[in-house]
Formats: C-alpha cells, sequence, structure tokens
C-alpha cells in the first residue's frame, strides 16, 4: 500500500495484479506450484514404492530419516553460503539435484530392483538439495515482497502452494495405486526440472551485492546472535522442533500404515492429505483479509489443532473423520505460517533472512531424523495407537509452554515502518513507493532500527 501522496503515479490501466505481485514474486510463485504438485505426489510415491519392495514400518522410517537426516546437517551452512552467494543460483542448483536423484530413483523402482539402502541413498541426495534450497527461497520470496501488503502476498503465495499440494498428493494417491510409484518419481523429477529453469529467470540486479564478511563460520556466528537474541524467535523454533518430528512420524510412518491397515490402501490418504492442503488454502485465504494485531499469540494458538490428526488415526477413524481433522488442522497451520512469515518479514534484516531462516529450519528439523528412524521401534514397543496418543499430547504440552514467554504473547503488528519512519515532512514531497520485486535491503534496516 502507497501513502496518498504516492497513489498518483500507480497505473491500474497496464496491469491488474496487485502492485505487491513483481516479477519475482510471480516467477517464485509459479515455480512453487509446480514444485509442489510434483513433491507431494512423491512423497506418497516413496512410502509405497517401500512397501513394494518387501520393506516394511521400520524401512519406511529408515528411507524418511535419511531424507531428514542431511536436512539438518547442512541446513545452517546452506543459510549462510544463500546470504552470501546469489540466492537465485543456489536455488537453481539445489533444483538440478533434486531432479537427478529423483529421475534416478524412478528408473530404480521402474526397474523392479530397488533396495532399501539404495531409496536411502537417493533421499538423501534429495534432502541435501533441500538443505541449501530452503533458506536461499524464504529469503528470496521475502525480498520480493515489501510494505503494509506482505502479510497479504506472502498469505497468496501459500494458497498457492498449497492448492499445489492438494492437486499433488490427490494424483500422486491416485497414479501410485493405478500406474505404480516410479513414473510418479518421474514426474517430480520433470517437475523439479521446469522449477529450476523458471527460477533461473529470477532478477537480482535491484538487490545490492551484500558486503564479504569474515568468512562462513563468521556469517554462521552472526545468524546465531540474530537467533538466541529474540525470545520469540528460539522459543517458537524449540516448539516446532518437538512438533515437526513428531509430524514427520504421523505423516511418514504411522498415517500410511493406518491407511494399509484399516482404510483400504493409499487413495484415503492421498485424499486427506489432500484435504489438508485444502485446509490450508482455505486459512490462506482467511489470512488474505484477516490482520491480527498480535500475530505470533494467534497463531501459537493455532498450534493447538495440528494434534488432531495424531488423534484421528490414533482412534483410528474412518476415512471421512480422519479427512476432516487434517481439514481443520490445515486451516490452523496456515494462520500460523503466514503470521510466522509476517513477524520474521517485519523483525528481521533482509541481510540476515537466509541465515535466520536455517537456524528456523534446522530447529524445526532438528528431531526428525530421530522421530521418523523410532517410529517403527515406538510402534512395537507401545503399540500404533498408544504412540499417536503420545504424539498427540506431546505436542499440546509444548504448545502451551510456549504461550507462557511474554514476547509471543505481546508481539505486535507495526505500522507500515517506510510510512512511519519516512514520511515526509509538510510540505514535502512524499517518498516514492518501492518498484514490484525491490530488494527489501532499506526495509530490513528500518525495521531493526524501529
Amino acid at each position: 500500500m502507497t501513502s496518498p501522496a504516492a497513489s498518483p503515479h500507480r497505473t491500474p490501466s497496464r496491469s491488474r495484479r496487485p502492485e505487491w505481485a513483481g516479477r519475482n514474486y510471480l516467477l517464485l510463485t509459479a515455480a512453487t506450484i509446480v514444485t509442489n504438485l510434483g513433491t507431494h505426489g512423491a512423497l506418497i510415491a516413496t512410502t509405497w514404492a517401500v512397501f513394494e519392495a518387501g520393506g516394511d514400518a521400520g524401512d519406511v522410517g529408515l528411507v524418511a530419516m535419511a531424507r531428514f537426516a542431511p536436512l539438518v546437517l547442512f541446513l545452517l551452512i546452506g543459510g549462510a553460503v544463500a546470504d552470501r552467494l546469489p540466492r537465485h543460483r543456489v536455488m537453481v542448483a539445489a533444483n538440478a539435484l533434486n531432479c537427478v536423484s529423483q529421475a534416478a530413483f524412478a528408473v530404480l523402482v521402474l526397474s523392479g530392483e530397488a533396495r532399501v539402502w539404495q531409496m536411502m541413498t537417493l533421499t538423501a541426495l534429495c534432502g541435501t538439495g533441500q538443505a541449501f534450497f530452503n533458506p536461499a527461497a524464504e529469503g528470496m520470496l521475502m525480498s520480493s515482497v515489501s510494505g503494509e501488503q506482505a502479510s497479504r502476498a506472502f498469505a497468496v503465495f501459500r494458497m498457492a502452494m498449497h492448492g499445489a499440494a492438494i492437486g499433488g498428493a490427490a494424483l500422486g494417491g491416485a497414479l501410485v495405486a493405478f500406474v505404480g510409484p516410479g513414473w510418479v518419481l518421474a514426474i517430480d523429477a520433470v517437475a523439479f526440472a521446469v522449477a529450476g529453469g523458471l527460477r533461473a529467470f529470477l532478477d537480482v540486479s535491484g538487490i545490492p551485492d551484500r558486503a564479504p564478511g569474515g568468512g562462513l563460520f563468521a556469517d554462521l556466528r552472526e545468524g546465531w546472535r540474530e537467533f538466541v537474541g529474540r525470545p520469540w524467535l528460539w522459543s517458537i523454533v524449540a516448539q516446532f522442533s518437538v512438533v515437526v518430528g513428531l509430524i514427520g512420524a504421523v505423516e511418514s510412518v504411522y498415517g500410511p500404515l493406518v491407511a494399509r491397515d484399516e482404510l483400504g490402501g493409499s487413495r484415503p490418504w492421498g485424499i486427506a492429505l489432500a484435504a489438508y492442503g485444502a485446509g490450508t488454502v482455505a486459512g490462506a485465504v482467511l489470512m488474505t483479509r484477516w490482520k491480527p494485531r498480535r500475530m505470533l499469540f494467534v497463531g501459537t494458538l493455532c498450534v493447538f489443532p495440528i494434534a488432531l490428526p495424531s488423534a484421528a488415526l490414533a482412534v483410528p477413524l474412518d476415512a471421512a473423520g480422519l479427512t476432516a481433522a487434517m481439514f481443520v488442522s490445515g486451516v490452523a497451520i496456515e494462520v500460523f505460517g503466514v503470521s510466522w512469515m509476517t513477524t520474521m518479514h517485519q523483525e528481521i534484516p533482509e541481510e540476515k533472512l537466509s541465515r535466520v531462516s536455517a537456524y528456523d529450519w534446522f530447529g524445526s528439523t532438528a528431531l526428525l531424523p530421530l522421530s521418523t528412524a523410532l517410529a517403527g521401534p515406538a510402534e512395537s514397543a507401545f503399540g500404533r495407537s498408544e504412540a499417536l496418543w503420545g504424539a498427540a499430547a506431546l505436542m499440546t504440552v509444548v504448545t502451551a509452554l510456549v504461550l507462557l514467554v511474554p514476547d509471543v504473547r505481546n508481539l505486535t503488528r507495526r505500522p507500515h515502518t517506510k510510512e512511519v519512519a519516512g514520511a515526509p515532512a509538510a510540505g514535502g514531497p512524499a517518498p516514492e513507493a518501492p518498484a514490484p520485486g525491490a530488494s527489501a535491503d532499506a526495509e530490513g534496516a528500518l525495521r531493526r532500527n524501529g
């Protein structure tokens, strides 16, 4: 939103797209749609590829762990690299690695000779690519929008992302049943190639070169100081370390197993995942209109319903009940997601976004390898239903604990900092509105200085 004085400079007749939807934003959104269409089908295909190779719940957990372990190991390095090199090049290189690994995985499964250790190796390569991609992508997205409409831009982006997840999950579940998991993995490889091509056209000419720092480890230390100096940040990341780890075990191991044993196969689980995606789209639509003043407080309250799918699987509910629980969970997590991205955009300087995002991703995914690897043994030791009830209870407890942090309860949405800090003097010219897709370096400095 520009100031009233700047409004005469608008040219709505040229384009009907919102002023925050610049070229980079549109390219990032289109590439994410393509990637999600392939990836969400591939997640289902990977599980059934393990089953077809004769694997059990423990093998499913091991393959999932192989994907998450390098993601955790390399995330911090990926964040530092993304703040030193052009972010779009890091993203394209990561997409290329994902394309090659998924193509090799597809060939292996289609040949009928897949072994668990081979699947673990290839999913580990895919996880490595994601470790470098995620911090770069988050920094690039936050740099592509600016101003008071940032939360709406993030909501629309996430709505497109999760809309693609609906189609990917539903199509993936159906294709696994009709043509087998190998072809779904091949589609994912093609999707990564197309998305990488789109991201190669990102325009970074408006982003000034970053001054060289004291080296990779110095950059990591600077990012760590930024991270630990904000109680709202590290407390929520610690919370999500537990929550995401448990969700990983539920979605990668227990969900497919319950679907196979109680619901009749992959199709109901694919529909349930699609319902989760539909919920996130509904939540994103809500967040294009709703701007809660206490963003983190409202977002954290919406983490409680994330435990519903675990409880539904523990009962277990029928396919309709599970689908409803997944939908509600999707709506809730999207309210949190948009609130979280808006808070990061408001509070973190642009030049440190990828490093701080890396610590966010690192903390949030730190327990994923362990939780997915232990899912099978936990089922054997306690029973599947008991393990799922335990997951639901633990998610609820850690979320309640985060509400004890004052910053989580009290941090508020601030007015547009450019209009507050850069308001024109009486009778002076109005500041120009930033061009869509322009660098957010200046806004980052304004956010940092209040």
